[in-house]
């Protein structure tokens, strides 16, 4: 008789992780202050330092690795060409805090470094996509009660949205727990210690790593009216950045690979902080920049049944935007075809399509992410698709792609290598593209009225940023 360990790493992963979060808060409310005020001078006479010495490791490994394998100094230079990009077209120059923009650049490249080039950060994250794939399928057995045999059958309405609602009630448990206000407040401390951010800022952006754009702003709602237009701005790109832990188990539902969707989302968060403040830096005095501490308030569930269903609930309406944008989208993209091949035909090119247009369009951009160039054209279109119409149809063209390499078609235009479909899945992995403008603008208006004309007149340079962010996390995926 022996034990199989393998069985229980799940068991062993949760209790390891719970026993230390505990340990933290226990020494924390007994011993914190003391802690404080030992670390304190240190702290304060090394801040600067320990910023250089971050900055010195990580070009030197860059130097170190790129030496390897010469052609990832592209997307390297990726990172430095759309850095340099929202520099000039920034809403104040001279006030960057070039603090702030490293130290978001450092945590997203560590993050990156972890999960893509060591084993224990692969083998973590690839073993939490598992647990997270493994997870969602449960939404087979409701599923298959509504609507029987209609689920094997690969619909989308059937498989991939009820995963949307299934999830929705799960966060909404977690919340009625206290467990995703507790996540994101350490998630948001991180990033306001190391990056010199504000609390509500910062909170907002961690949010955007589990709910979606117009959800994360509710966990400041009460502090919207009196933040900074940079601290507003920061708030929307954040949202433009990242995904819906909802949204993603639909993209898993596709075939993409949910360790690098996670990853993705991660490492989203301090580069979309950073380079927010880089695209408009601050230039009022923040009035949370003292508060140690921003309140976030649960939902008002009575027991957990009640979340549960209230989750569900909540979902019907994200579940139906959803549906009826891919109708309305690609219908408009197959008459926008029919349209340009009427025309082509006209002058000659009968074959020209929107996906033609966007690959030349984006064809650079996609090479200096480190897509190969025979490539690069193909990974433009979903660029362009994403940001034109919107991320779902463009995580389905990259499924279909996967799927003819795994079948053997092998054909131009057809199929893309392992390496540029994990650079693809971090450049789509965001909410940035027209036809969220109007939910930002409505959303955030919604929740704080008289901020609506500062959110007007920042939505759109929030979309570009947020593009940006999206971008540069594939050229640190390709690194």
């Amino acid at each position: 008789c022996w034990l199989n360990f393998q069985r229980a790493v799940a068991l062993v992963v949760l209790t390891s992780v719970a026993v230390f979060f505990t340990v933290y808060d226990l020494v924390k409310k007994y011993k914190g202050d003391s802690i404080k005020r030992c670390f304190k001078p240190a702290v304060r006479s090394h801040n600067y330092n320990c910023l250089e010495l971050v900055l010195g490791l990580l070009v030197a490994w860059l130097v170190v690795d790129t030496s390897k394998r010469p052609e990832q100094l592209i997307s390297f230079g990726g990172v430095c060409l759309f850095i340099l990009g929202l520099f000039l077209f920034s809403a104040h120059r001279s006030a960057v805090r070039w603090r702030t923009l490293f130290w978001g650049l450092g945590l997203q490249f560590v993050i990156g470094l972890f999960v893509i080039r060591t084993t224990p950060g692969y083998v973590a994250f690839n073993w939490l996509g598992d647990q997270v794939q493994t997870f969602l399928n449960y939404t087979q057995a409701g599923s298959a009660f509504v609507f029987g045999q209609l689920v094997e059958a690969g619909i989308f309405a059937f498989q991939a949205l009820p995963i949307v609602i299934f999830f929705s009630s799960v966060m909404s448990v977690l919340y009625y727990l206290g467990v995703m206000q507790w996540v994101i407040l350490k998630i948001s401390w991180i990033m306001q210690i190391t990056m010199g951010t504000s609390p509500t800022e910062s909170l907002s952006v961690a949010g955007n790593i589990f709910v979606g754009q117009t959800e994360a702003p509710l966990l400041i709602r009460p502090y919207l009216k009196d933040m900074t237009k940079s601290e507003i701005h920061a708030v929307i790109v954040g949202g433009f950045a990242t995904i819906a832990g909802s949204v993603m188990g639909a993209f898993i539902s596709f075939g993409i690979d949910a360790s690098s969707l996670i990853s993705a989302s991660v490492m989203a968060a301090p580069c979309a902080l950073a380079v927010a403040k880089l695209s408009y830096p601050e230039t009022e005095e923040s009035k949370f920049k003292s508060k140690a501490n921003i309140k976030v308030d649960g939902g008002g569930e009575q027991n957990i049944l009640e979340a549960a269903s209230a989750g569900a609930s909540a979902s019907i309406g994200l579940v139906a935007n959803i549906a009826a944008n891919l109708i309305a989208f690609l219908a408009i993209l197959d008459f926008i075809n029919a349209a340009l091949k009427w025309l082509g035909g006209m002058v000659g090119y009968p074959d020209i399509t929107f996906e033609i247009i966007c690959s030349y369009v984006f064809m650079p951009v996609a090479f200096m992410m480190g897509i190969p160039v025979e490539e690069s054209f193909t990974v433009a279109e979903l660029i362009g698709t994403k940001l034109f119409l919107n991320e779902f149809i463009a995580y389905e063209k990259l499924s279909k792609l996967k799927n003819n390499r795994l079948n053997g078609i092998t054909e131009v235009g057809q199929y893309i290598s392992v390496r540029s479909e994990i650079i693809s899945t971090y450049a789509l992995c965001g909410f940035a593209n027209f036809s969220s403008l109007g939910i930002v603008i409505g959303g955030l208006s919604s929740i704080c009225p008289s901020r609506k004309s500062d959110i007007s007149a920042l939505v759109l340079r929030a979309l570009f940023t947020g593009t940006c962010v999206s971008l540069i996390n594939a050229c640190v995926a390709g690194k």
